[in-house]
């Protein structure tokens, strides 16, 4: 048995420049380190966050606390036990915290803990860490879902909707979807230079120009699919986060313009674009509580993948709620929205069994940690979110799953788009 001697964990720092922790665990011979990201736009039943609001001295945002909660409480009661038994030291961690949504300890520290003692494992038995989640053969790549325009809380522009993406619907392989969405970035900064604006990139890597009209930037994405070769709709697909959560007020929403509008007119919107830029999917089209707006449009729907991020918050039972509503046919999967690996994992296998789509996604502060692009190939899940093609923290995940694809040799496959 490999023995978990002793847990250490520190303050680094996240890709917006902002503290958050990371943890190294520690057996007889070997040592894993992980890094817990961090998001900006969040939902309400996320796991907590434990960051130090009377530290001044980093303007309330350091992690000092919880680095000392690992240290000094959680690194006791993990000592001696066996590192492969994820699921006993997940639980360990959960009932040590004790509360619903992990504020006495924070998801930060227990999920850079949960994540080190799987990359552990996966190093002490000399394997790969994506073959040490679900899968144990016939693993597949994940369609990138690649961020290339930013708007909403992850840039300072006027764009209403979060995240305008593209996915390579058509690539045989990662290495060509990966071709094929550089060639799509360069053609659109060539189109938003042409128009006199700035390429400057947001949190995620995409380009962050001052459009204020969503439909300005879903032209300049038709536009720039065109020129590169392809088929808007067939070849490469539009897709969208709207993270409507922050676009909602009193049963209204200002998804479409800045003026605030009915749930029926709001619909009717989303289904104009959708018709107008062979758009594939929509992930949060609406608030985190708003079930019937979800089910509403769900029922419009044809072959349109919705997902549920602020919805689900890879909650287990927030998930069977929004079944049970048939409010979306795809699931958003973050790790520190609930907290642990094995929650996490628990979370995917029954979306599997009712039929979602799960979707592996980075947050907006992140950092080099490429454990998500292990994640994605191990957990059988058709695509991942990560940003763009741009900033190291986001290009480490799409390079990691070059890597893997080139240890998988002519047994890889890429993953199914439905």
């Amino acid at each position: 048995m490999s023995k978990i001697l002793k847990v250490k964990a520190r303050q680094v720092f996240d890709s917006r420049g902002n503290p958050t922790i990371e943890a190294e665990v520690y057996s007889k011979n070997f040592s894993s380190s992980a890094i817990c990201p961090s998001g900006a736009s969040t939902g309400t039943y996320e796991a907590f966050e434990k960051r130090d609001k009377n530290n001044k001295k980093y303007l309330g945002r350091s992690v000092l606390i919880a680095v000392d909660l690992v240290n000094k409480k959680i690194s006791k009661k993990l000592k001696g036990l066996n590192v492969h038994d994820q699921e006993r030291i997940d639980i360990i961690l959960i009932n040590l915290d004790g509360t619903t949504q992990k504020t006495k300890f924070g998801a930060n520290a227990i999920l850079a803990v949960s994540m080190a003692v799987k990359k552990l494992s996966s190093k002490i038995k000399r394997i790969p860490l994506y073959k040490n989640f679900l899968v144990k053969n016939n693993f597949k790549l994940p369609f990138p879902l690649m961020n290339v325009i930013n708007g909403g809380a992850h840039a300072n522009n006027g764009l209403r909707i979060q995240e305008f993406m593209i996915r390579p619907d058509k690539a045989k392989s990662f290495k060509e979807a990966m071709r094929i969405c550089f060639i799509v970035i360069n053609k659109l900064k060539d189109l938003i230079k042409k128009k006199g604006l700035s390429t400057s990139v947001g949190d995620e890597g995409g380009f962050a120009p001052m459009i204020n009209n969503n439909e300005k930037a879903l032209d300049l994405l038709v536009t720039a699919i065109k020129k590169s070769g392809f088929k808007n709709g067939k070849d490469v697909s539009i897709c969208l986060d709207v993270a409507a959560n922050e676009l909602y007020k009193k049963n209204k929403y200002s998804i479409h313009s800045k003026k605030f509008i009915s749930v029926e007119k709001s619909i009717k919107g989303y289904l104009r674009i959708i018709n107008k830029y062979k758009i594939k999917s929509i992930e949060d089209p609406f608030a985190e509580n708003d079930w019937k707006s979800w089910n509403k449009f769900m029922k419009l729907l044809n072959k349109i993948q919705l997902i549920g991020d602020d919805l689900y918050v890879t909650n287990l039972e927030r998930l069977k709620k929004g079944f049970l509503n048939n409010s979306s046919n795809s699931i958003l999967i973050k790790l520190n929205q609930i907290g642990t690996v094995s929650e996490t994992l628990e979370v995917i296998k029954f979306a599997k069994i009712i039929g979602f789509e799960t979707i592996i996604s980075h947050r907006s502060g992140d950092s080099e940690d490429t454990f998500i692009s292990d994640l994605a190939v191990g957990t059988n899940s058709n695509q991942i979110k990560t940003g763009s093609l741009a900033r190291s923290e986001r290009v480490a995940k799409y390079n990691q799953l070059l890597r893997i694809e080139e240890l998988l040799g002519k047994k890889a496959r890429m993953n199914k788009i439905n």
